[in-house]
Order: C-alpha cells, then structure tokens, then sequence
C-alpha cells in the first residue's frame, strides 16, 4: 500500500495569539517549539494522546515540569481522562475525512464544547483555518483501490474478532457494525483496521463507553 503525506496549515500570525505569548514570556522559543511538536504528534494520533509528561519529555529530550506547564497552563489543549487533544486539530482531521458539518460539531460536545471554542487558540480558529493540502508520493496511476468494508480483508466476523481479540463482544458488535453503517453510506477506507481504532481512539477521548450493541444483531 502507498503511502501519504500529510501537512497542516501553520498561521503566520501563531506567534500574537495572546496565549502563545504566555507560553513564550515563560518557557521562550523553546516552549514555542515544544507545543508545536505535539500538535505534530496530535495529528499523527487521530488527536488523541495519552496524558504521559515523562514519556513525552522523554521523546522530545525535556525535562517533565516544562513539558506539564506547556500542556496544562496556557489553556491550549483540552485534558480527559488522561487523554489530551485540540479542538481545532479535530476539526480539521474531520475536514480531511471529509465529515459532515454535523459530525464535526458533535465530536467535542461531551467537552462543553461552547466553553471550550471560547477559550480555544484564535491561531487555530476556523477564521484563520486554511484548507488541508494532501502531498502524495506515488503517482496517481499508482494510487490504491479504495475499497468498501465489505470488500476489506476484515469484513469476515472471524477475522474481525481475531483482528480486535482483546475486546468484548458487545464492543466488537458495535464497531463492526459501525463499519458496515459507515460503508453503506458511501464512505470508504484503505485501512478499515486503523480507520476503526481511529474511531475507538475519538470514543475515549469523548468518553464513550461502548456497553451494548447498536442493534440487535448477532454477528459472532
């Protein structure tokens, strides 16, 4: 399978944002660097990541107390669960999907949403928000069939259950049936197993908790 690349939008203008301008007055460029490092790392998470400083100072060579400040001080990121993420990465990783309006509202609603666009980055506002440009390193002739779950590899509900083995039976019903949803509606994957750990990654960082099937339907 081909791979791509993706890049994001950068706002000329990050640096006046007056929130950016705490975490510069405090931490300097150096501060400046690291929020912006894991606004990459967001993007490469389905904008989900785990609230671990130690790990994240490991990984970019800082110390743990700046690594804190950066996320929770300056009110850049919104903290559940011990997972973190951004509202404006969200909407733009739902832009790139190609959701629909409605599904980009709802995504952070379990956050008091109204509240958090209030408080949220104006360099990451949907008025400075530039469309998401895709750079692809094969040729088109090269791109890869998009196919439909019914045509993945894990479409069989034995594969499926061995592909997500360590979950329950109610939450494998769920997500596969989500799936056959999804397909019908006309949206396809490549990838449906990481399009769908995508979806399970979005469901705790909303905080759903996947306890009974959709539909009554037996799969297994």
């Amino acid at each position: 399978m081909s791979k791509e690349t993706y890049y994001f939008s950068h706002d000329y203008n990050a640096r006046t944002d007056e929130k950016i301008k705490l975490l510069i007055r405090k931490h300097g460029l150096r501060g400046y660097g690291i929020f912006w490092a894991i606004i990459e790392d967001l993007y490469n998470n389905a904008n989900a990541l785990r609230l671990d400083c130690e790990g994240i100072a490991f990984e970019l060579r800082e110390d743990v107390e700046t690594i804190k400040s950066v996320i929770q001080d300056f009110d850049l990121f919104q903290i559940k669960d011990n997972y973190f993420g951004s509202l404006s990465v969200q909407d733009r990783l739902n832009k790139r999907l190609g959701k629909s309006a409605k599904a980009r509202e709802s995504a952070f609603l379990r956050w008091n949403k109204s509240e958090c666009i209030a408080n949220a980055m104006q360099t990451h506002s949907e008025r400075n928000a530039i469309k998401e440009s895709k750079v692809k390193e094969s040729k088109v002739n090269n791109k890869p069939r998009k196919i439909s779950f019914e045509e993945s590899n894990i479409f069989d509900k034995i594969i499926f259950k061995d592909t997500f083995s360590d979950w329950s039976q109610d939450k494998l019903r769920h997500y596969y049936d989500a799936a056959l949803r999804y397909s019908v509606e006309g949206n396809k994957y490549v990838s449906w197993e990481l399009a769908i750990k995508q979806w399970e990654r979005k469901d705790k960082i909303n905080n759903v908790l996947v306890e009974k099937p959709q539909q009554k339907v037996i799969i297994w």
